[in-house]
């Protein structure tokens, strides 16, 4: 997490808590040191944000300090709370993580009768959780989307024949029971679908396809009335 984000989310964490909270605990959320924890707690008391408190009593934020408002109708939250229980069900770790962040920040920054929205627990997203992969980590591949970065993949096929592919990644689709990675094969010269539990390697290469990704999602979808075999 970036220095940045983390600053963020301390400054959410005391917002929110209802009791000191120690170095320990906030690290342990945030999955950083406890070093790292008490540098930033002295950078956020420098910028002058009103955190009281010390080693081995735990600290607090002095009431009165906001952040602006986020202004969300009703419909708009519950869309918010649905659309984040739904990402605990993909098989992203990172993406997980991630959502549960966004629900803290929301929390901290809405009106309590939207944040009521958020904590009613009347929606829920049901059915199957997707296992994440065993032979990699989905962040791999969202970042190689964003950084349009080639990966070679070891694959195996519905068939169980093994191939060595080097692919564009262009997007993930997530599905109830696992993800597939949509990319340009170099192998086939084609875009294909690598469905993620059939991954059994996947590493990020020093080859770049910088420019082109709109391109191949251009060609991708425009096949989307045709069916689309997995690789």
């Amino acid at each position: 997490m970036r220095k940045a984000s983390r600053l963020f989310e301390i400054i959410q964490i005391l917002r929110l808590a209802k009791k000191p909270m120690t170095a320990a605990d906030m690290a342990e959320t945030l999955e950083v040191t406890v070093r790292s924890i008490y540098r930033d707690i002295s950078a956020l008391q420098a910028m002058r944000v009103p955190i009281e408190g010390g080693r081995g009593i735990g600290y607090i934020m002095r009431p009165g300090f906001d952040l602006p408002p986020l202004m969300f109708s009703i419909e708009e939250m519950e869309a918010i709370v649905l659309s984040l229980a739904l990402l605990e069900r993909t098989a992203d770790e990172e993406l997980k993580q991630a959502a549960r962040r966004v629900n803290r920040k929301i929390s901290g920054a809405v009106p309590a009768p939207l944040r009521q929205a958020m904590d009613s627990k009347a929606l829920y997203a049901w059915g199957t959780i997707a296992q994440p992969p065993a032979g990699f980590d989905l962040a791999i591949v969202r970042r190689a989307i964003r950084d349009e970065r080639k990966l070679l993949l070891g694959y195996r096929d519905e068939f169980g024949r093994a191939s060595e592919r080097m692919i564009r990644p262009i997007a993930l689709i997530y599905y109830s029971q696992t993800a597939n990675i949509v990319a340009w094969c170099e192998l086939r010269e084609a875009i294909r679908n690598f469905r993620s539990d059939r991954v059994e390697r996947c590493a990020a290469t020093e080859d770049f396809f910088k420019g082109d990704g709109d391109r191949l999602r251009e060609i991708w979808t425009s096949g989307w009335t045709e069916t689309t075999v997995p690789a």
